[in-house]
């Protein structure tokens, strides 16, 4: 992989060709999910990296033995729906509520005299209920047309001009949220400087900080597969 043919290719298409690449762009600060359309190149000047270090980087992780269980480019468009909802939609419906509750109670507490985690318990909770309804939109309206489109297209008929045209309004509409979702986690890691603790906090304090940094965790693999693996594929159908 030399710099001149990857530093074209943008983010996305780099992790989903192989997921290992994530763990790269990871350790340099680089956004693979919400960002996922920016070119390699470009990335790298906004994050002041050197691209040629990013791209031994890169060789270095594509030559270890590779995971087939994690392939996930490879898998069936429904089943990757359905590792979706039961991953990642069953972390969120498991996690919201709780991680909600925990920023609210240290913004009682703390606010004070860290007026920030005020303004993150606001943004959480809207993250919450903005995500509710995302996933009720994926689960109920485009998953089960993302199938049947898929099944048609398997026994070589056309699918259904309805459910084409679910997928492509879900597709803007989804994208759209994933934009405004990945802002506010952004701005949640700005406030709280990167998630660092200040010295006079309680466990409290400690353990919202960290479920946030899981949630944020858990957002970028989750917002990866469906930008840059799944509704690539959807598109095409």
């Amino acid at each position: 992989m030399r710099e001149s043919a990857v530093g074209h290719k943008t983010i996305g298409e780099i992790v989903a060709a192989d997921y290992r690449a994530a763990t790269v762009f990871e350790k340099h600060g680089i956004d693979f999910c919400c960002g996922g359309k920016v070119a390699l190149v470009t990335a790298c000047r906004e994050k002041g990296v050197d691209i040629a270090v990013v791209v031994h980087e890169l060789e270095a992780v594509q030559g270890q033995p590779v995971d087939r269980s994690r392939n996930y480019s490879s898998w069936a468009l429904p089943f990757l729906a359905d590792y979706i909802v039961n991953t990642h939609h069953a972390y969120l419906k498991e996690n919201d509520a709780q991680i909600a509750a925990y920023a609210r109670k240290i913004a009682a507490v703390h606010g004070v005299h860290h007026p920030e985690v005020i303004r993150i318990a606001a943004i959480f909770d809207k993250i919450v209920v903005d995500m509710a309804g995302h996933l009720k939109e994926e689960e109920e309206v485009f998953f089960p047309a993302l199938k049947r489109a898929e099944a048609a297209r398997i026994a070589r008929v056309s699918p259904d001009a309805q459910d084409r045209e679910t997928i492509r309004a879900s597709l803007v509409k989804l994208e759209r949220e994933h934009e405004e979702i990945g802002d506010a986690v952004h701005e949640i890691r700005r406030l709280s400087g990167e998630y660092a603790l200040p010295g006079d906090v309680c466990n409290t304090f400690m353990v919202t900080y960290r479920k946030l940094k899981e949630f944020e965790d858990d957002l970028h693999k989750h917002v990866h597969l469906e930008n840059n693996i799944l509704f690539p594929k959807a598109a095409e159908l």
